[in-house]
């Protein structure tokens, strides 16, 4: 089988550039998709609001889900649902498996997008039983809205970032309401606006307060919570297991592609190319985790990038020059590799920080400051340095003149 644009993943970033690669013309675009239905994460989520940056209108995530298939089929692409790509070769060439078996995919660019996912409770280090009714909130979501079952009625939910209240609406639509919501930092990680939800909905928020252990045979029963007053038991019947996202590079991984060991994703250039030529990546495979609006429009960002580079238009990117990060406030920084800007480069740094801090974020080259801003950030929140619209040259370093 063979195509001009392979995309490994269906959700925002991967299905808008597909409709975008269309618009452009850039000849036959095939979309590989594990599930059985195309939407990514969105599809789980019954709540709004998204479609505003993309569609102009707030549409819930079904919905959103459905129209950017819509919106990649009317531009031509093919979508191959129930199909999982299990090797990356040079090429570039995908090796998939699906209902009719195993089979070779022959493209001139692939892009990856398979996105990102939740932490487990092995990763999270929580100890305790292993009963039924512990789960990551996209599981959450899809036995709520697609399977429209109700797996309790009194979890616990564990973190504080934009996709935990995510949780929390999603609990409040099944008809459950959450024992506790926890955070092991001293503050909410999500923005304000977000943060008042529990309260309106009469949920506790425990700071400086971690899982030390979950309690049940069959059923989640309650868990230990590790707290400033010391140790103390809370009754729940589930736990709801949220944000502290990695990057879905199982491929990555399995091809021994480099990776940044900040954002557990690919190392890319200023355009999105990463460890083979052809190979692409954009969405929330690149760093744990954006909005779906935001993966969409970097999708339709690489759609540029890949139009370009089948016409022979992109720049060598053997003359990109490493960003070197000189602050331990700064957890990751992408693209890792910059080049002067052209058709579909990243136009702005992307960031996060490891702890609060507040300063003056720095983008240098030797005495030269190419760009700055002043930030006061937390974890887990976007910070951007918009780059410069010149070529560069010589060692980039990134820091923070820190006044937290």
């Amino acid at each position: 089988m063979q195509t001009d644009v392979a995309i490994i993943g269906a959700g925002p970033a991967g299905l808008a550039a597909a409709a975008e690669l269309g618009r452009l013309g850039a000849g036959r675009v095939v979309v590989i998709e594990r599930d059985a239905v195309p939407g990514g994460i969105p599809r789980h989520c019954g709540h709004s609001p998204f479609g505003m940056r993309e569609f102009r209108r707030i549409m819930g995530g079904s919905a959103y889900a459905a129209r950017l298939a819509h919106e990649a089929r009317a531009a031509g692409a093919e979508i191959l649902c129930s199909m999982s790509a299990t090797a990356l070769f040079d090429g570039p060439l995908l090796e998939l498996s699906g209902p009719e078996g195993r089979f070779m995919l022959d493209a001139r660019c692939v892009l990856l997008a398979t996105g990102t996912r939740e932490s487990s409770r092995i990763q999270r280090m929580i100890g305790g039983t292993k009963p039924g009714g512990v789960m990551p909130t996209g599981a959450l979501q899809g036995i709520v809205h697609l399977n429209h079952q109700i797996p309790f009625r009194r979890p616990v939910i564990l973190g504080t970032e934009l996709v935990s209240f995510s949780a929390l609406l999603t609990c409040r639509q099944a008809g459950a309401r959450p024992a506790a919501m926890i955070e092991a930092g001293p503050a909410i990680l999500a923005r304000a606006p977000a943060a008042l939800l529990p309260r309106v909905m009469g949920v506790p928020v425990h700071l400086d307060t971690r899982i030390a252990a979950i309690h049940g045979r069959d059923r989640v029963a309650g868990v230990t919570l590790d707290t400033p007053r010391g140790m103390t038991d809370l009754d729940c019947d589930g736990v709801v297991l949220t944000g502290a996202f990695r990057s879905e590079a199982a491929l990555l991984a399995a091809a021994g592609a480099p990776r940044d060991a900040g954002t557990s994703g690919p190392v890319i250039d200023s355009f999105g190319r990463c460890f083979a030529p052809g190979y692409f990546a954009a969405g929330n495979l690149l760093r744990p985790v954006e909005t779906a609006g935001a993966c969409w429009a970097e999708g339709k960002r690489a759609a540029r990038a890949i139009h370009a580079f089948l016409g022979g238009a992109l720049p060598d990117p053997a003359s990109a020059h490493p960003v070197q990060i000189a602050s331990d406030a700064i957890r990751y920084a992408l693209p890792q590799l910059l080049l002067a800007p052209g058709p579909g480069s990243h136009d702005q740094l992307q960031l996060r920080v490891s702890r609060p801090v507040r300063g003056m974020l720095q983008l240098r080259q030797g005495e030269t400051i190419l760009a700055s801003r002043h930030i006061n950030a937390r974890p887990e929140r976007r910070v951007m340095l918009p780059l410069p619209a010149h070529a560069l040259n010589g060692p980039l370093i990134l820091t923070i003149e820190d006044s937290t």
